[in-house]
């Protein structure tokens, strides 16, 4: 007998899961062993003001599930994810979250199902208003990570339960190659000269100062001359001439497998960021895929893309189907 499909699979274990999950917070063991405590005691003892005690402990575990439930019914997710994740460093992600009547308090997010972690929390969250919910989360390795839902969570009204809900939510994270690897220049890569330095419409390279011109949006704030900002009272950012701009062309030999292959991902990004940085253009050649050469912040997010799936084809194609 073969296995069932994948999809006739998800939506099994999709109906199946229960729409609420609890578990018991540290505070809430210690309350539970004091509220057993009570009840043998008044059990034992036969005395009215321990059942009066015992009857009070019962009811705020039953407001506690009530108001819980409060918090979480009526909740609208959306996940707007993150401009960029590399591997092992940590990235902000972000999601949106609303509700349209009454108020929820202590709630905490995070990604299902993946190797992600960390989280994001809202404390108090009025109706009507869409909150933005940033966390701080890491990936451990390279490649696209398949996502399947958003966890929201609420300890909410005194942290004895921890109740959560689980918005069905697919999506692809594709996490970039690990950064920081220490590599040479290729120099036998390069194939040609585009251009030289003396050109002045061809500035933001590593050579002589032309000049300082305001920090535009999305710019590296490296480059900012910090002395002459202060002065101006804006930020200013140094722009040089390019000494001169070469193609490159980076490439990726077939067979490569596990460690070899991460670690020759990692040079190669770490090689385009360089390169790219001062000005050249550079290309990439992988076993399946050739990258031709271009320049700038775009090239660089296509050739980490091109990285990121590396290896990981087939799940690009089942995506695409």
């Amino acid at each position: 007998m073969s296995p069932p499909a994948p999809s006739l699979w998800r939506r099994l274990r999709a109906a199946l899961r229960p729409p609420r999950t609890l578990s018991v917070t540290r505070t809430g063991r210690t309350y539970l062993v004091v509220t057993l405590g009570v009840g043998l005691g008044a059990l034992n003892t036969g005395n009215n003001l321990l059942y009066l005690v015992l009857g009070l402990l019962l009811s705020v575990i039953i407001l506690s599930g009530v108001l819980s439930e409060r918090c979480l019914r009526g909740l609208t997710v959306r996940r707007l994810g993150t401009d960029g994740a590399f591997a092992g460093e940590p990235f902000a992600f972000r999601w949106n979250v609303s509700r349209r009547r009454g108020h929820a308090f202590a709630l905490t997010l995070a990604e299902v199902g993946t190797p992600l972690s960390g989280e994001g929390s809202v404390g108090w969250l009025p109706a009507g208003v869409e909150h933005m919910v940033r966390a701080t989360l890491t990936a451990p390795r390279r490649g696209p990570v398949k996502l399947t839902g958003v966890r929201v969570t609420t300890t909410w009204p005194l942290g004895l339960f921890a109740k959560t809900r689980v918005f069905p939510l697919e999506g692809t994270l594709l996490v970039y190659p690990r950064r920081g690897f220490a590599c040479g220049d290729p120099l036998d890569a390069a194939v040609g000269h585009v251009g030289e330095a003396s050109s002045p419409q061809r500035l933001d390279g590593t050579g002589d100062v032309a000049g300082l011109r305001e920090l535009g949006e999305a710019e590296d704030a490296r480059r900012v001359h910090w002395v002459k900002s202060a002065s101006a009272g804006k930020l200013l950012k140094v722009e040089r001439e390019r000494e001169e701009r070469r193609t490159f062309m980076l490439a990726i030999r077939p067979g490569l497998e596990a460690e070899s292959l991460e670690r020759r991902c990692e040079e190669v990004a770490a090689q385009a960021h360089r390169l790219l940085e001062a000005g050249h253009e550079v290309g990439v050649e992988l076993p399946r895929q050739r990258l031709r050469a271009g320049a700038g912040n775009g090239q660089e997010r296509r050739i980490l893309r091109a990285l990121a799936w590396l290896g990981f084809e087939e799940e690009g194609q089942e995506e695409a189907a």
